[in-house]
């Protein structure tokens, strides 16, 4: 079996706490024969933490499916093209968006726009010398999606989606919070994308997220696992609900099912 585990919300808590049966299991699960990947919305200079890696993976799928590691090497990656992500750059910030935009190095975003903000300093304060000003690196980033910040109203909001939607697909996280994918990837997009790079049925695949950007994952999956005790309400895409994180949620699903 090939299994798939959102990061945050599943694998570790909001202070990035890792359950000790969660690293049990997955260690477990691999001495079993099952391979591991991480499946995260996060752009691969965001997925840094050693706690996190050293638990032990075969490999991560990055960015919404947009590049994908198998034992230590790219065996895919999309970047966005360059007149692509300098229009997008540009439309945003008329619109008064303040961006983060995310590859697989650097994060690049403009200091003075997230000072303050409890998300942006988790940001700032994880990338460390991975982090690069936006208007210093013009044209020379290297990315894969990007994150905007914005209060504007929602009917300027949407304007802004529609002249970039030939380019993006939208999640949008609140009414300040949205994320930019490029058109047709997700993280199911990436699981499907591991099966047929490695030959793999995707029937014989498990995915386990907490949320709604989780859905595709959950989808694809031959079998979706949605966490227990989070805000959303995830039993129309999984199929098993699992006990919480913290109440070693991953370790129960993978007895449940066997895998460990």
């Amino acid at each position: 079996m090939v299994l798939f585990f959102d990061i945050d919300g599943t694998l570790w808590n909001y202070k990035n706490e890792i359950n000790e049966k969660t690293t049990e299991a997955i260690r477990t699960a691999r001495k079993n024969g099952h391979k591991c990947f991480i499946n995260t919305g996060r752009a691969r200079a965001f997925v840094t933490n050693k706690k996190l890696l050293d638990i032990g993976f075969d490999g991560i799928v990055s960015a919404c499916g947009t590049m994908i590691e198998y034992e230590g090497d790219v065996i895919y990656n999309r970047l966005i093209p360059k007149e692509d992500a300098e229009r997008t750059v540009s439309t945003v910030r008329e619109y008064g968006f303040k961006p983060i935009l995310e590859g697989p190095s650097h994060l690049y975003l403009e200091l003075p726009d997230f000072q303050g903000d409890m998300y942006g300093d988790k940001v700032i304060k994880e990338m460390g010398d991975k982090l690069r000003g936006i208007d210093e690196c013009w044209g020379k980033w290297e990315i894969q999606k990007l994150s905007c910040a914005t209060e504007i109203p929602v009917e300027k909001r949407d304007e802004c989606f529609d002249i970039l939607s030939d380019l993006y697909d939208y999640m949008i996280h609140s009414d300040t919070v949205v994320e930019m994918v490029p058109r047709g990837f997700n993280k199911g997009l990436g699981i499907e994308k591991v099966c047929e790079l490695l030959g793999e049925d995707i029937r014989n695949t498990f995915a386990f997220g907490d949320s709604i950007n989780d859905k595709e994952m959950l989808l694809a999956a031959g079998v979706g696992v949605g966490m227990g005790g989070t805000y959303h309400d995830l039993s129309e895409y999984a199929d098993y609900i699992t006990a919480s994180l913290d109440d070693d949620g991953i370790w129960k699903a993978m007895k449940h099912f066997e895998l460990i």
